[in-house]
């Protein structure tokens, strides 16, 4: 088991949810995926489809967004989609609004030197940002 994923297992726990082989499994799985899921799409993943049934998939992936450990992206009237976030690692994404495709960004974050000014200005600690850019993907326009 990775190192990612064990330091991702701990934080459930502290979080206090139960190890269990579905949540390692899912923990893996999005790990693994290069891009973020649909619900529709863990649950019938290699790992997880033998695994445990789509509601099961659903209520872990709500527990995991309500601690911190998962970030669902997408447009409210579209299906959602779930990534991992993993403490130091950042990532930025672009979503079609019209076919609710979503790609991670890549170029260097803007909100960073931002993210430390407010740090810096406020006294908050633990803070964070996540940006997503709403747009026509090519394939659409």
């Amino acid at each position: 088991m990775s190192e990612v994923v064990t330091q991702t297992i701990d934080r459930c726990r502290a979080a206090g949810l139960r190890r269990t082989k579905a949540l390692e499994e899912l923990i893996v799985t999005l790990l693994d995926s290069p891009r973020p899921m649909t619900l529709s799409e863990l649950a019938a993943s290699e790992r997880l489809r033998d695994q445990c049934d789509k509601a099961t998939v659903f209520r872990l992936l709500q527990r995991l967004a309500e601690k911190g450990v998962v970030r669902r992206l997408g447009l409210h009237e579209r299906a959602a989609y779930f990534t991992l976030l993993i403490p130091g690692r950042h990532q930025d994404y672009l979503i079609c609004t019209e076919c609710g495709s979503i790609e991670a960004v890549k170029a260097p974050c803007p909100v960073h030197e931002l993210e430390d000014e407010i740090r810096r200005k406020t006294g908050f600690r633990n803070l964070y940002h996540e940006l997503e850019f709403f747009g026509t993907c090519p394939a659409c326009a």
